[in-house]
């Protein structure tokens, strides 16, 4: 039997899953949780064999509740369920130890397979995500004063301006935009804006 623990702040989305996976003789519901504590507190009393983990959540998200489940235990299977496909949140929970990443359009029979995988100690990213994980792996990431002057490029900033805001040169500016450009593989700043909100880099206001 797969002892399964489902984290989700809606009710309405735990409840249509717990049902779902009823109809599975070999799969058992056991713990459920809507917060990052609440997740934490129920793996450490119930240890689930597979937790099924929404990124999004109030006092916290999936990723903080995945780190604090795997300091204390390093061997937990931890599935994310997201709506959303960018590449730095599926690569942020690939490299802080998620077992898969699906999202949540799914289909029912694709979650079950997975459940199953991972329980068995396999990883669960779909293609698409694979080629995200893979792109990421042959490039350099960005740095934090990188994203920060990319967060400023978006407002319309010229090297110049970047350079007084940040206390740097317009030399040592202008430097870091060429970085970014070459990193994510664009022409511009107008293209590297758009490439940084593709990747979940920079958010929208």
């Amino acid at each position: 039997m797969i002892r399964v623990m489902i984290v989700d702040d809606h009710s309405m989305v735990r409840m249509g899953i717990i049902g779902l996976l009823a109809t599975e003789p070999d799969i058992k519901v056991i713990a459920e949780a809507d917060d990052v504590e609440q997740a934490v507190e129920a793996f450490t009393n119930y240890l689930p064999d597979v937790v099924l983990m929404d990124v999004r959540m109030p006092g916290g998200s999936g990723l903080e509740a995945l780190a604090r489940i795997k300091a204390i235990a390093p061997a937990a299977r931890v599935v994310i369920l997201s709506t959303y496909d960018l590449e730095e949140p599926i690569i942020e929970a690939h490299n802080s130890g998620a077992c898969g990443y699906l999202l949540k359009s799914v289909k029912f029979d694709e979650l079950v397979s997975a459940i199953r995988i991972v329980h068995a100690g396999g990883t669960c990213f779909p293609m698409v995500l694979q080629y995200y994980i893979a792109a990421r792996a042959e490039t350099k990431p960005l740095t934090a004063r990188e994203i920060e002057i990319l967060d400023l490029l978006r407002r319309g900033f010229s090297n110049k301006d970047i350079g007084q805001v940040l206390g740097i040169s317009e030399n040592t500016a202008k430097f870091h935009v060429k970085a970014i450009l070459v990193k994510l593989e664009v022409t511009d700043r107008a293209e590297a804006v758009a490439a940084a909100f593709e990747r979940g880099l920079l958010q929208v206001d």
